[in-house]
């Protein structure tokens, strides 16, 4: 099974990541955990995500499918962060494709954009200051958004409501799963 969680950032997709992956038995693959080793690792890779990170945009698909590509496994996949663009879904269904396989769901967390910037703010990561929050919510906006479009023509979006107790959305993302 391969299922992608679709949401802006700080809509809770790593922390439910977590229960899926465990729950299913699934491969993680975010991109922002990869990047963020790279940047702990000071990479040439870190090195240069790391500003593009910090000001707020996306790095480039090449990049990010790379990496995507090289941890794919036979288990199956979540996919937390990515794709971001509809050229990053077109993509990611080729590379599976390829592999015989495809994405079975995809899981849209919806929160309120103040609810987010609390969140993240909260968090306390360095690149998670209020106007940087801002800017990536409305390159969420303008880039990442298309993909529900893209996902709800193939039958494979589920939109939920990402707010509350984490055991009343996990069991509305295991409900969307049925």
């Amino acid at each position: 099974m391969n299922i992608i969680l679709l949401g802006a950032p700080g809509s809770g997709k790593g922390t439910q990541a977590a229960f899926l992956i465990e729950q299913h038995g699934l491969t993680h693959l975010s991109t922002g955990d990869m990047l963020r080793a790279e940047i702990a690792a000071d990479s040439d890779l870190g090195r240069q995500a790391k500003s593009i990170m910090e000001s707020g945009a996306l790095v480039s698909d090449d990049i990010v499918i790379a990496m995507i590509a090289a941890r794919l496994s036979e288990k199956g996949a979540l996919f937390d962060g990515f794709p971001r663009t509809i050229a990053q879904a077109e993509a990611l269904d080729k590379l599976l494709a390829g592999r015989g396989s495809q994405i079975d769901r995809v899981i849209e967390l919806q929160v309120d954009n103040e609810e987010i910037v609390k969140r993240m703010l909260a968090r306390g990561r360095s690149d998670d200051n209020e106007e940087t929050i801002r800017n990536r919510l409305a390159v969420f906006e303008a880039q990442t958004k298309p993909l529900i479009a893209y996902y709800e023509t193939q039958g494979k979006l589920r939109s939920i409501d990402g707010s509350g107790e984490l055991d009343a959305i996990r069991a509305r993302i295991e409900a969307a799963l049925a």
